[in-house]
């Protein structure tokens, strides 16, 4: 009679937590996405293989499957690639993250009168709040991109080159219907509109509310891939919406839309 001990110590118990938190962590990303039902798969195969060679111990059929293993991961990478992509580029971007970052690379911050601490400063913010107001109200719609941290250069190549100090009326005028630029997003950089008409990626997300439009899928779709701050004035409703990592947050007011362009997120 055979008696098999399970010697669980506290490094055992480390490792479980560990490949949980990975695990789940993965859930929450491919369900995001439309890459869930893969990833089920993906899980059903392993626990297949684990059965199979470690615990049955077939040899033949244990060989076969450790082959398609070794050259399996190959086959992830390519098949989650902007999930994977994704995945380090939040974990570049988490707050965390950033303050062992910015230990190393200052970052310039501007404090409020509450002693809070602002990316962007109201003099930079007011013309784009103002701007966003009256389009709002006038229903044209408008898609405008703050640059946080992350440089814009791939967006930017996309569209037409500007390069001018940020302006209420600029911006305006930018987004005029009639005007041959109104179409795409504006990219800022702190004071100056880098660019107009810029391509941006679209989200094919399942979760975006049905009344979104083109641009509301192309600022969270930007809002996915980088650190920016995207604005978007809905050109049936007049609403002005915000995308930031990969998260929206709808109706916005004045006061909610200047303090979220000057914190540079939600």
């Amino acid at each position: 009679m055979c008696h098999v001990m399970f010697e669980v110590g506290v490094k055992d118990i480390l490792d479980i937590f560990l490949v949980a938190v990975i695990l789940f962590s993965c859930y929450k990303l491919m369900k995001q996405s439309r890459s869930v039902n893969i990833f089920y798969g993906l899980l059903l195969f392993i626990s297949f293989w684990i059965i199979i060679s470690k615990v049955v111990e077939m040899k033949l059929l244990g060989s076969i499957l450790d082959q398609v293993v070794s050259v399996g991961a190959i086959a992830v990478i390519v098949l989650f690639q902007e999930e994977i992509r994704h995945f380090f580029f939040r974990l570049g971007t988490h707050e965390r993250a950033n303050r062992f970052i910015n230990f190393f690379r200052p970052k310039k911050q501007i404090t409020g009168d509450a002693g809070e601490e602002f990316r962007h400063s109201r003099s930079e913010v007011s013309p784009i709040v103002l701007a966003c107001l009256n389009m709002a109200k006038n229903r044209v719609g408008a898609l405008i991109v703050m640059q946080n941290d992350l440089p814009l250069g791939d967006f930017v190549r996309t569209g037409e080159r500007i390069d001018a100090i940020l302006s209420q009326r600029l911006l305006e005028n930018i987004f005029f219907k009639n005007s041959p630029l109104h179409d795409g997003a504006v990219i800022i950089n702190s004071d100056r509109i880098v660019a107009a008409s810029c391509i941006l990626p679209v989200s094919h997300d399942l979760d975006i509310p049905k009344d979104f439009g083109l641009r509301h899928r192309a600022a969270k779709g930007l809002s996915k891939e980088t650190d920016a701050l995207a604005v978007v004035v809905s050109e049936e409703t007049g609403r002005i919406s915000v995308a930031y990592d990969n998260e929206f947050k709808a109706r916005v007011s004045a006061e909610q839309l200047e303090q979220i362009l000057m914190k540079g997120r939600i």
